[in-house]
């Protein structure tokens, strides 16, 4: 029977979700072909994030469309790692993006409102960054995790540090707001999910 929160049979971990709040608001917009995927993690991650929201599609005019309210792009940050390679063991683990795609020094950037992440495949997340332009007006940012995503063997990342849509949530709010613990605390559900899919197979 599929769990009408989750959305999931087998695999739900509802039970395991616990509503976090966070200061900053979240939005994931999903590729179409990505919620057939059993492992995905967005979904979750909008279940445990009472400030989130998902957005399934291929195009926005702009930011306030997808988040159905108004809103400034500069106040934004989205992260989007396209041909960036962050340094390991930079001793960061969110970096800028500068306007011509390089990797800057500046610090982060304070009063930020929220977080854009694009959830599907490397060629997903390509395609939601072009035919979204709006996007171009937000500051970006991409991740430098320090280990690799829990996904392992079940679901392979073609770069290091590609993380599931949770995880990098996860990691980006735990630094954006000062909140370790949410790295683990999102992490819960998440671990449920690949458990039973390990159970389950």
């Amino acid at each position: 029977m599929i769990c009408p929160r989750c959305q999931r049979d087998a695999l739900c971990v509802c039970s395991s979700i616990v509503p976090l709040e966070t200061r900053l608001e979240v939005l994931i917009l999903q590729h179409p072909q990505e919620p057939d995927r059993e492992l995905g993690s967005a979904r979750i991650a909008a279940l445990a994030l009472p400030r989130a929201t998902l957005r399934v599609g291929l195009s926005w005019p702009n930011l306030g469309a997808a988040l159905g309210h108004p809103a400034r792009p500069r106040d934004w940050l989205v992260l989007y790692l396209g041909a960036v390679r962050p340094p390991e063991g930079g001793g960061r683990s969110l970096w800028l993006v500068d306007r011509r795609g390089r990797l800057s020094e500046e610090a982060l950037p304070e009063g930020l409102a929220g977080l854009v992440v694009l959830d599907g495949t490397w060629s997903q997340a390509k395609t939601l960054w072009w035919r979204n332009a709006w996007l171009l007006k937000l500051r970006r940012a991409v991740l430098a995790p320090e280990t690799v995503s829990r996904y392992g063997a079940q679901r392979r990342e073609p770069r290091r540090e590609g993380l599931a849509t949770i995880e990098a949530l996860a990691l980006s709010l735990s630094v954006l707001e000062g909140r370790p613990e949410l790295v683990e605390l999102l992490a819960r559900p998440f671990a449920k999910l690949l458990e039973k899919a390990r159970y389950e197979r």
